[in-house]
């Protein structure tokens, strides 16, 4: 990653400016799996500690149920569960529907999570975006986080909207063609200027 570093030093003062707060880079993947996109849909939209408890408890629901399962969620082991199992777990209707929709499609082999790595990212995303549930945003962060796609730039990410209008000075909340302008020069490194935005967007003192 230091050849990307490098770039956006290079090609960015007010990037530079935030790595060099930031310090090292410390970008957490996972495995481009089932398991993986059933996590993001658990965490979407609720604090990460209650996402990961609820997310836990899915898990155990589906070890209970397959002794087989180890760690890794199915797509057999999440139909094998009821609603009022699910329920249990904590997960909302609408989200028990949409890891349902996720594991009754990739059981169909409608969704490959195997043929991914092969596809560009416009047709992971399109792949993805098929799943109820599953907007662009989520298959966003399967690209930079599963895929470890080095050049995705999430111009509706919340975390990345106030980031860049904390360091570029903007009055308002930038639009998805300012992001963009912003962004030309990071490429093609995206995906790594914004992990360095999101960690700038959690600093209280951020200016």
């Amino acid at each position: 990653m230091k050849r990307a570093l490098r770039h956006l030093q290079q090609a960015d003062p007010v990037m530079a400016a935030i790595i060099e707060r930031i310090g090292p880079l410390k970008m957490h993947y996972r495995e481009p799996s089932f398991d993986a996109m059933a996590r993001s849909i658990v965490f979407q939209q609720l604090h990460g500690k209650a996402a990961a408890t609820i997310f836990e408890r899915v898990r155990c629901a589906c070890l209970n149920g397959d002794g087989q399962l180890g760690n890794a969620l199915t797509p057999a082991s999440i139909l094998a569960l009821s609603e009022a199992q699910l329920r249990a777990c904590g997960l909302s209707r609408q989200k028990l529907s949409y890891l349902r929709d996720l594991a009754q499609r990739t059981a169909a082999g409608e969704i490959d999570f195997a043929r991914l790595p092969e596809m560009s990212d416009e047709d992971v995303v399109e792949h993805l975006t098929r799943v109820k549930g599953i907007g662009v945003w989520s298959a966003q962060m399967f690209l930079i986080f599963a895929l470890r796609r080095l050049n995705v730039m999430p111009t509706a990410d919340y975390g990345i909207n106030v980031a860049i209008k904390r360091a570029y000075r903007k009055r308002q909340m930038p639009k998805p063609k300012q992001i963009l302008k912003i962004a030309r020069p990071w490429q093609p490194y995206c995906s790594i200027a914004c992990w360095y935005l999101w960690r700038y967007a959690e600093l209280k003192d951020a200016q």
